[in-house]
């Protein structure tokens, strides 16, 4: 029996209903005729107690293997489950990653956690009610649809009621989950749809144990990295002693090129480390391209081309007026505010447990035990948030660094929290994109042809493999760096979003995939599709210009899915935007701009209207006013949904007119603030409105990625629309502005 079932088998509570893994695989082999396809997560963990316990004293318990990363994840799961199981929202406890407790979902990205762990949590929940009422209906001898729930309760009209704890006592809800669930109906929600307080904030804004940053365990030690200062860079040379003679100094870890400090307490840590790094010479390599030439250095790699889209429609038959652009984005940081930061503790009986802000724990824990060359079973990972996320950032890195020390140190806890300029160094970045586009419009201004590529590298290179861990790769013996792979269609990496949801006739899409990744490069929040929505739609933009049509009604015209049109005609409606006005706001350099997309083709829809101004003199823009109209299906939490795109439409603001991380030809050098300046609070908006088109019933959207792309687009489209000039490279900042301007 493996570690993480033995402990598991400790939750059970007698006669309870409890939570175990499910051994999904091995069961479904054993059917003899093939089942439907079971709703989001349940297709892998097809249990109904994987999802959720209710002990023999009636409490209740809620799992998911998804992670809280600020997106408010938690909340919205605990009203799903509270709603089918007609608890109040307070009543449920929820818990999420954790590989010794939860079922295993994979990563916590793409926006996928309402689709896929909502659905499943909501099925398992109602499947959970439907046998508790149908229990109480055989006890009490009447019919379950005469039977009502209060309060944890199960009624019936005389008043004689049986608790969830009491029925669950009597049952073991060890049951495979069916494929369809009566749902409640959306016109009865008590505790769905509501805009109830995030459980997570609390802590986070009163100083309490918040993130993974402020986790303390009894007799800790602190742990400091000494990173290379730069890639492939080898320690040749070091002197420990100096270091070693420090107060509180426990032990100096070397291997190979990884090295580290452990201290009683934290600055000694960081004070012995400073010495390290002082003492230590390292030969480095100049290998990293040209930065002011970026895109093309990128064109200039070896691609590996894959067609995503041909269709081949018939020729106009009057030539018309053909339109060509190439956009372009650099390399992006996550820009954690807090640093990356992990607690590991070896214990006596083997078994390593970490304390981790990674979106994934069973693939971290994979990776983990496969650099320590331990079972897997022996690793145990425990999701704790982090302070900023959203994407693989250092956060997988710092669990391997407090994994490589805790190993050195058992059976005591070793923090590892990352420096500033480590973060920003060493991090896996967003990768630098090119996009070419290419339309032809016929004689009555419509898109008669379309022609788009993106060059572009994975935008993965997450744990399961040991060698996607930084400290794996700089061990004496390292772990090899896995080879990088295309994310495929539908949802794509690079190629995300590459494929317009306009409707033409005649149209290509090219994926130029790039397997040289000259910077270090993972998912960053969206992955490809926030260039290839701020390509698309400002190629739509330049082709409205063309057509002298309206960029409302252009997109308008191009389109045929009724939800996309829905959005549209929601945003620009609480904006003000009148279809086929061509007037701008009224004051000096001041512009408009729109856009839209639905994310990945099969997500939330999501468009966005701004005012830009401009100020011609210097190029500085600031941004009174955004509005955004959101489609993501059922909504559990519109407070949710709206936190969701306030963020994403700040986060790619911030992207859009400041960040591109520096490097020279052997180091980066955008290692803090100043050198990779970020959004402030003096530029975000005057006011960010944000309209949900609500679709009760239908299923849930995931809409935590899907408003970069149009906020980035639109606001593009602003500024060319307030400076009278178009500009194509992000980001777009007050210099390249005030240049094309031309003042």
């Amino acid at each position: 029996m493996s570690a993480g079932l033995s402990r598991r088998s400790m939750l059970q509570g007698a006669g309870g209903l409890v939570v175990s893994f499910a051994l999904a695989p091995a069961a479904r082999a054993q059917q003899a005729a093939p089942q439907p396809a079971l709703p989001g997560s349940l297709e892998d963990a097809p249990f109904l107690d994987s999802w959720i316990r209710i002990d023999p004293k009636g409490a209740v318990t809620v799992f998911t293997g998804k992670a809280e990363l600020g997106q408010g994840i938690a909340t919205a799961l605990q009203q799903i489950a509270a709603e089918e199981l007609g608890l109040s929202f307070e009543t449920p406890t929820i818990v999420t990653a954790d590989t010794g407790r939860t079922p295993n979902e994979g990563y916590t990205a793409g926006s996928h956690s309402m689709q896929d762990s909502g659905t499943a949590i909501r099925n398992a929940a109602a499947q959970m009610r439907e046998i508790l009422l149908a229990e109480a209906a055989r006890q009490m001898g009447i019919p379950a649809d005469q039977l009502q729930l209060e309060a944890g309760n199960v009624v019936a009209p005389d008043g004689n009621r049986r608790s969830y704890g009491a029925l669950a006592a009597g049952l073991s809800l060890h049951v495979q989950a069916q494929p369809e669930s009566r749902l409640t109906d959306p016109a009865a929600f008590r505790v769905m749809g509501k805009p109830l307080p995030r459980i997570d904030i609390p802590a986070k804004v009163t100083g309490g144990e918040a993130y993974v940053q402020d986790l303390r365990l009894p007799g800790m030690l602190h742990g400091r990295i000494v990173r290379p200062p730069s890639y492939g860079a080898r320690l040749a040379a070091l002197d420990l002693g100096a270091a070693e003679a420090l107060p509180g100094v426990v032990k100096v870890v070397r291997d190979g090129n990884f090295l580290a400090v452990v201290a009683e307490q934290e600055f000694q840590a960081v004070k012995a480390m400073r010495l390290l790094a002082a003492a230590a010479q390292w030969q480095e390599d100049s290998t990293l391209p040209d930065q002011a030439r970026l895109p093309e250095a990128l064109l200039a790699l070896p691609a590996k081309d894959f067609p995503i889209l041909e269709r081949y429609g018939a020729t106009p038959s009057t030539p018309g007026r053909t339109l060509e652009a190439s956009y372009s984005r650099p390399y992006l940081l996550h820009g954690s505010i807090g640093p990356s930061c992990a607690v590991a503790q070896q214990e006596a009986d083997g078994l390593l447990t970490v304390w981790t802000h990674t979106q994934g724990v069973y693939p971290d824990r994979k990776a983990i035990a496969e650099m320590l060359g331990r079972p897997i079973e022996q690793v145990r990972c425990i999701h704790v948030p982090g302070s900023g996320c959203y994407g693989h950032n250092g956060a997988d890195d710092a669990a391997a660094d407090a994994a490589l020390l805790a190993a050195a140190l058992p059976g005591r806890a070793v923090r590892v929290q990352w420096m500033r300029e480590q973060e920003h160094a060493w991090e896996p970045f967003g990768p630098a994109m090119v996009a070419q586009a290419r339309a032809t419009l016929d004689q009555a201004g419509r898109i008669a042809d379309w022609d788009y590529g993106v060059w572009s590298n994975t935008h993965s290179m997450r744990p399961g493999p040991a060698g996607s861990l930084l400290a794996a790769r700089h061990l004496a013996k390292p772990f090899p760096v896995p080879a990088p792979r295309p994310l495929p269609q539908p949802e794509g990496g690079g190629d995300r979003n590459a494929i317009p949801l306009y409707t033409l006739p005649s149209a290509r899409v090219v994926h130029h995939f790039l397997p040289d990744m000259p910077l270090r490069i993972s998912a960053l929040r969206s992955l490809g599709a926030q260039m290839n929505v701020f390509a698309i739609e400002s190629f739509m933009d330049e082709l409205a210009l063309a057509a002298g049509a309206d960029p409302v009604e252009f997109r308008l015209k191009h389109l045929d899915d009724p939800r996309a049109r829905d959005v549209i005609a929601a945003a620009a409606e609480a904006f003000g935007w009148a279809q086929g006005a061509q007037g701008k706001p009224a004051a000096p350099g001041h512009g408009r701009g729109f856009a839209f997309a639905r994310y990945k083709n099969l997500a939330a829809y999501c468009a966005v209207a701004v005012e830009v101004a401009v100020e011609r003199e210097t190029g500085q823009v600031r941004v009174p006013r955004i509005v955004a109209a959101v489609d993501t299906g059922q909504v559990v939490n519109p407070d949710g949904v709206r936190n969701q795109i306030e963020g994403a439409v700040l986060q790619s603001m911030s992207w859009t007119l400041y960040e591109s991380v520096g490097f020279d030809q052997a180091r980066i050098t955008s290692v803090d603030w100043s050198t990779y300046p970020i959004l402030r609070f003096d530029a975000v908006p005057d006011s960010v409105e944000v309209r949900i088109v609500d679709r009760p019933g239908a299923p849930f959207l995931g809409c935590g990625e899907t408003g970069q792309g149009p906020a980035s687009a639109a606001l593009a489209n602003g500024i060319a629309d307030a400076a009278g000039q178009r500009l194509r490279d992000l980001p777009l900042t007050a210099a390249r502005i005030k240049a094309a301007i031309g003042v």
